[in-house]
């Protein structure tokens, strides 16, 4: 079976909902297993109200051809089927949409709720916090037998750790299992979003995840230019594309701070420390604000880069690029620092497919996704920037790929710098369609960025759909400890370091 029914086209167009393929729910089952069959991956599957009904949204991509697949389907009364269990990628995706619309995924093996219960679109949950014929928020795995343990981690976090439960089934040190229950942070951002675009909606896209600010700012314009049809402007595209590797640049490097600090490797975790630091100033020199916000706005850019300016930053840049060379190289050199990072965490390339991750963790796993490459927008429809991978799927493996990327931002970062074009920075951005849906795919720092939009009849959003890279690795974290210590727990955590927020949305 081919996924020829599917509609398909590049991310970042905008389709009449009325012509988008419509299917039962167990055809629209089928053609997601026939999709990953031939190679391509669910980045979206969700549901929307449609009057008393509910209907279903799934996007495949297709990073072969640089391209999505969209198909829907209506459920008909309270169930549809799932395909978790052949196909472990969705199997969030169904509990999501369990838990929203109170509906049942027949066959799916665990359906408990993702968020602690709370109904965020659909009906007011019931007292028990979930449906009489789902798992109820407070069930846990557990391993049964002589001598095993469980060892219970959060939800409150030391220091300024966001909140989320770790729960693990250990014989001595060795970890069986580890089941991860995250919502303590849901803002019902979604929720929040529906009857937009307004003065909010922009707020909301670049607060999902503090930490990725520009680059779901930059997912969120790009579904309304590509709804509104709006064009950015060539200098407009360069500076979002700045600004994105100026947010890989800080957090890959704070990234490698932290994991050095995590096996007491104090060098490299003060250094990199201060000099993140550095790249979250070069953002704020560009609109005042070291995460970005402002900076991104429909249509291109709300600020604009001077000559002057230019100059500073290509030589703080410089600066900024030597000194982390320098602190990231000390962490290479020390063999104590390698024996904790090598063969740690091992996640194999078959189960980072299986799982869909996304970023540099899929990268270290031996799979070359970036949507930079696969699924370009903006600059990087004219400037490719190489995709760095690695093959052992370890911790190791997690930040040496961080480290690739960051000489390859600061490589495109001098190319766009010294070669910015003229111009103006922002164009207009007419109202939106009626009755129609948008997909964009942006790489942000974790991993690919997807946001979906839906309007109704009077041009508004009658749903709108956010895809943190987080989303989909939160399950590689727990699969790293099987078979492994309960004390490398921390730095596994750490080499994916994902959003606890941008999970819970």
């Amino acid at each position: 079976m081919s996924t020829s029914r599917l509609a398909r086209g590049r991310a970042g167009t905008s389709w009449p909902r009325s012509e988008l393929p419509e299917f039962s729910p167990r055809e629209l089952v089928d053609e997601i297993n026939a999709g990953v069959e031939q190679g391509l991956r669910v980045v979206a599957y969700f549901g929307a109200a449609e009057g008393s009904d509910i209907r279903l949204f799934l996007v495949l991509a297709d990073d072969a051809q640089s391209e999505i697949a969209i198909g829907t389907a209506r459920v008909e009364g309270k169930a549809f089927p799932s395909i978790a269990e052949a196909c472990p990628q969705v199997q969030l995706f169904e509990r999501e949409i369990v838990e929203q619309w109170e509906l049942e995924a027949i066959g799916h093996p665990w359906s408990k709720p993702v968020r602690r219960g709370r109904s965020l679109l659909g009906a007011a949950p019931s007292a028990s916090g979930s449906s009489p014929h789902l798992p109820a928020v407070t069930d846990f795995y557990r391993v049964e037998g002589a001598e095993v343990h469980e060892v219970g981690v959060g939800p409150v976090h030391a220091s300024v750790i966001e909140p989320g439960h770790f729960r693990f089934q250990c014989h001595g040190e060795t970890v069986f299992h580890l089941e991860i229950a995250l919502g303590y942070q849901h803002r019902g951002i979604e929720r929040a979003l529906a009857t937009g675009p307004d003065r909010r909606s922009l707020h909301y896209a670049e607060t999902a995840a503090g930490d990725t600010t520009i680059g779901h700012a930059t997912a969120y314009c790009e579904v309304v230019e590509a709804l509104a049809g709006a064009r950015v402007p060539a200098r407009g595209a360069v500076l979002r594309g700045i600004m994105l590797e100026l947010e890989r640049l800080a957090n890959h490097v704070g990234d490698l701070g932290a994991l050095a600090g995590d096996v007491g490797f104090l060098p490299t975790a003060s250094y990199c420390g201060r000099i993140r630091g550095d790249y979250l100033n070069l953002t704020a020199e560009l609109c005042g604000s070291r995460f970005g916000r402002g900076f991104i706005r429909p249509g291109g850019c709300g600020f604009d880069v001077e000559a002057t300016l230019r100059e500073q930053l290509v030589e703080r840049l410089e600066r900024a690029f030597v000194d982390t060379r320098s602190a990231v190289e000390l962490l290479w050199g020390s063999s104590s620092v390698m024996e904790r990072f090598e063969a740690t965490g091992v996640v194999p390339k078959q189960i980072a497919k299986d799982l869909g991750l996304k970023g540099p963790a899929a990268r270290a796993s031996g799979l070359t996704r970036d949507a930079r490459h696969d699924h370009p927008s903006g600059i990087y429809r004219f400037h490719q920037i190489p995709v760095s991978s690695a093959d052992t799927g370890d911790v190791f493996a997690r930040a040496y790929v961080r480290w690739l990327e960051i000489q390859r931002s600061v490589a495109f970062l001098r190319d766009q710098l010294a070669t910015l074009p003229d111009g103006a920075v922002r164009s207009t951005v007419g109202p939106l369609p009626e009755d129609a849906l948008a997909v964009t795919l942006v790489e942000g720092w974790r991993g690919e960025i997807c946001h979906v939009a839906l309007t109704d009849p009077q041009g508004h959003f009658a749903r709108y759909k956010i895809v943190d890279p987080s989303f989909h690795n939160w399950s590689a974290v727990a699969w790293t400890l099987r078979g492994g210590q309960i004390s490398d727990f921390p730095l596994c955590n750490k080499s994916f370091n994902l959003s606890y927020c941008g999970h819970d949305l």
